[in-house]
């Protein structure tokens, strides 16, 4: 049975490859791919590299004892832990994957009554009732748009005034936009997640808070997958939709680490696959976590404390499974 269903760029011919390997604008011209290089693991220091070799594999089903003595490998290290052969690496990635696909009924956040973005803005005053009838009734004709876009449109109310509305409807703050660097944040999420889910993250404050802005609602499943994946406090809010959409585009304009896709048919073949990548890219660091419907696996080429590390310190690997 097929692990994964093969996927090719325009332009290319059909090969036996199974992953698309997807490579962002301005990163690394006419040099091979980083991603294939040996982890960085296999030049640390010789103190080092003796713990690994005393080291208890993190596979609690190890059928080789609970003490490794005298062993050549270092890594790879996965979610914490040292995998002493690719059989408990398949293991260990097998439980990671099974937990995160188990979490997505659980994970996502269930559904709360929220007034209306319109009867927010009436209540505090900021439009008039023939204001709101007249936003409705153009929405309703096109069929299309958000009612505070036909407000700022049709109305004339300040673009403003209804970014505070939608703050108020989600209980977030307003955020601002100044000093936004966004190559500097390009580490921190794939490409893909920040354009399909309408996410920015704006900055990073104390090395321990990222602010991440959207435009209209909130998306806590990303939000929480970020804090999973980075170790950083993630405050969510939004931000004033003209000011958004140009900061967007900049920041999916900007070099991003590359990133490599992967459709699975089944949990098994996911697992066996990621396990696979995590063998052959022997990381430093590894960790799995789910975002809506894919899966985020990121291999850190090297230990790095900050979390803002180079666009070169890691690997990403978006795995869907089955029908999406």
């Amino acid at each position: 049975m097929p692990l994964l269903i093969r996927r090719t760029l325009a332009g290319q011919t059909p090969g036996s490859s199974r992953v698309l390997a997807v490579k962002p604008a301005r990163v690394g011209h006419g040099s091979a791919d980083p991603s294939l290089r040996p982890s960085d693991a296999a030049h640390e220091p010789a103190a080092q590299h003796r713990s690994r070799l005393l080291s208890t594999c993190a596979n609690p089903h190890c059928a080789s004892g609970w003490l490794h003595l005298w062993r050549s490998r270092s890594g790879p290290i996965f979610e914490n832990g040292w995998t002493c052969s690719p059989d408990c690496t398949r293991a260990l990635a097998a439980l990671a994957v099974r937990r995160e696909l188990d979490g997505r009924v659980a994970g996502e956040e269930t559904h709360r009554h929220r007034i209306p973005v319109g009867l927010v803005m009436l209540e505090q005053g900021w439009i008039t009732s023939q204001q709101l009838r007249h936003a409705l009734d153009a929405q309703r004709r096109a069929g299309a748009g958000r009612l505070g876009q036909w407000l700022v449109r049709r109305e004339g109310v300040s673009e403003q005034l209804v970014t505070r509305a939608l703050g108020l409807q989600w209980s977030c703050p307003v955020l601002p936009l100044e000093f936004h660097d966004p190559e500097a944040l390009t580490p921190l999420v794939p490409r893909l997640f920040l354009d399909a889910f309408g996410a920015l993250p704006l900055r990073v404050a104390a090395g321990k808070l990222l602010y991440l802005g959207f435009v209209d609602r909130l998306d806590p499943v990303l939000a929480l997958a970020i804090e999973r994946m980075t170790g950083l406090r993630v405050e969510s809010g939004l931000v004033r939709e003209s000011e958004f959409r140009l900061a967007h585009e900049r920041m999916l304009r900007a070099p991003f680490p590359p990133v490599e896709l992967i459709e699975a048919s089944s949990e098994p073949a996911a697992a066996h696959t990621l396990a696979r990548s995590i063998e052959r890219f022997r990381p430093a660091a590894s960790s799995l976590v789910r975002v809506h419907n894919f899966l985020w696996l990121r291999l850190a080429r090297r230990a790095h404390p900050a979390p803002l590390a180079p666009r070169d310190a890691h690997h990403d690997l978006i795995c869907t499974v089955g029908a999406q």
